[in-house]
């Protein structure tokens, strides 16, 4: 299936969103400086309306995404990344709750690991995953990313 690319140029870095006609599969942090994948005549709605959704969620104005996407990993990795989903806008949870969410209470190593492969990032909020002791543990994009998006999401929990 041909897949499309599309770059979005966040406060924090460019995002670029891979999908198809039909879904997305990826929203990852590049470290291009400038948009390289811009909107074509051929570019497929859905990746327009990803674009549009995050520029929303960047001005503050969304909290929740809903355009169709698609997970690639195993069956594990897709059940992390869909509880990942249940975690609310503003709002933490460590690697040991999602394994407790799951069912799979000892699995906070292998929770862990699926959570660095999302290839779906702030669609799928692995940056609201912290240290069970309240610290930030590691983040894709870096973490100085994940505590601006944090801090962004709280800044935006009661719009004024």
């Amino acid at each position: 299936m041909k897949r499309y690319k599309l770059d979005y140029q966040s406060p924090i870095g460019i995002l670029e969103i891979e999908g198809t006609a039909t879904h997305i599969v990826s929203i990852m942090f590049s470290e291009q400086e400038q948009l390289i994948n811009v909107p074509h005549k051929d570019t497929p709605q859905i990746l327009v309306e990803c674009h549009h959704q995050l520029h929303e969620y960047f001005m503050g104005e969304r909290q929740e995404f809903n355009f169709p996407y698609d997970f690639e990993g195993t069956v594990f990795q897709k059940n992390v990344w869909n509880a990942l989903t249940n975690i609310v806008y503003g709002e933490t949870a460590s690697y040991k709750d999602i394994a407790v969410s799951i069912g799979n209470e000892k699995a906070v190593r292998a929770v862990g690991s699926a959570n660095g492969k999302n290839k779906l990032s702030i669609v799928v909020p692995c940056h609201r995953i912290i240290g069970s002791n309240g610290t930030l543990t590691g983040y894709e994009g870096g973490l100085w990313r994940k505590e601006w998006l944090l801090q962004h999401e709280n800044s935006h929990l009661n719009p004024k």
